[in-house]
């Protein structure tokens, strides 16, 4: 086997939770005044960090958020992933199948990483192998957060493969020096076409890039 390691990402990858983040804050932007596509917020807003989305939005309302904005978008998200969230459709097998190690860099909050893969019953499989960009103050496309990652699993980039839904997360992983797969959606695939990288249609398919 090529690799001996296995990075993935959180969002949209193992759980699908970009829709309800994204459309969220969509909801939010238009209770201050400010329109904002839910097809806009899914192209341009998943894999970014936070402080990414919410710049845009500061930018359209043109003052400051309130200060309790990111407090509400958490308690909302966290409201909806607890009775909404799903898993990637095929992902547990996966998980059950792969047989070398593996663990999950995000850059989300590690309790939020942590809640997703409690609701939709991954997070036995992720134990001890949750790596956070709030961790170490970088979030992707910064390469930091796989190097990080990695060393804490005890490979080298060379020996590790990365699963990733966002063009951020693919140029982080190619600055890092990591191999990368697009695992493709419907808001991602022509921005993939851009990157020349293999590209994964369904979770199941995981096995064929590693053998």
């Amino acid at each position: 086997m090529k690799y001996k390691c296995i990075i993935f990402d959180c969002d949209g990858v193992l759980v699908d939770s970009e829709y309800i983040s994204n459309t969220t804050l969509v909801a939010m932007a238009s209770d201050l005044g400010v329109s904002i596509s839910d097809e806009y917020a899914l192209k341009h807003f998943s894999g970014k960090s936070l402080k990414y989305c919410f710049d845009y939005i500061e930018s359209l309302f043109g003052q400051k958020l309130p200060e309790n904005f990111e407090q509400q978008f958490r308690t909302k998200t966290f409201e909806a992933f607890a009775t909404e969230l799903q898993p990637i459709k095929g992902i547990h097998n996966v998980l059950k199948r792969i047989d070398i190690p593996f663990c999950v860099a995000s850059n989300g909050p590690l309790e939020k990483t942590k809640l997703n893969l409690t609701v939709t019953n991954l997070i036995d499989y992720f134990e001890g192998k949750i790596f956070s960009a709030y961790e170490i103050g970088s979030w992707k496309p910064n390469p930091e957060l796989f190097l990080y990652a990695a060393k804490n699993m005890g490979f080298e980039p060379h020996e590790c493969l990365v699963v990733e839904d966002s063009i951020s997360g693919i140029q982080a992983a190619k600055a890092g020096g990591f191999d990368a797969i697009g695992f493709v959606n419907d808001n991602n695939q022509e921005r993939f076409a851009a990157e020349n990288i293999r590209l994964c249609y369904d979770m199941n398919e995981l096995d064929r890039f590693l053998n």
